[in-house]
């Protein structure tokens, strides 16, 4: 069984026991949160659009963290002009505890 949910303008597909990086939640480490399912995939096939209205995923948040750096390097040719940059995003670590619809 996998679930589609949606947070921060991107999708994950995720099943039970799954620990998903998603965009950094406003919830301490070890709340429950939950997130609206997209579709669900089970035995009984695949369910979508009205059929999911009321699926919910519910997760444990795991961690609070940050991935590793990524640098932005901005250059212009001719006119000695360059700039670097470095940016770590922030993220939360959910593992998924339940699927249900």
């Amino acid at each position: 069984m996998y679930a589609i949910i949606e947070n921060g303008g991107k999708q994950y597909k995720v099943s039970e026991g799954d620990v998903v990086r998603v965009e950094k939640l406003k919830a301490e480490i070890g709340d429950e949160v939950s997130f609206n399912a997209l579709l669900v995939s089970d035995d009984g096939g695949v369910k979508l659009g009205k059929d999911v209205s009321g699926a919910k995923v519910t997760a444990k948040v795991e961690a609070q963290d940050k991935f590793r750096k990524i640098i932005v390097y901005k250059y212009k040719s001719k006119k000695n002009e360059r700039k670097k940059q470095g940016h770590r995003q922030p993220f939360t670590a959910v593992r998924i505890e339940k699927i249900s619809l």
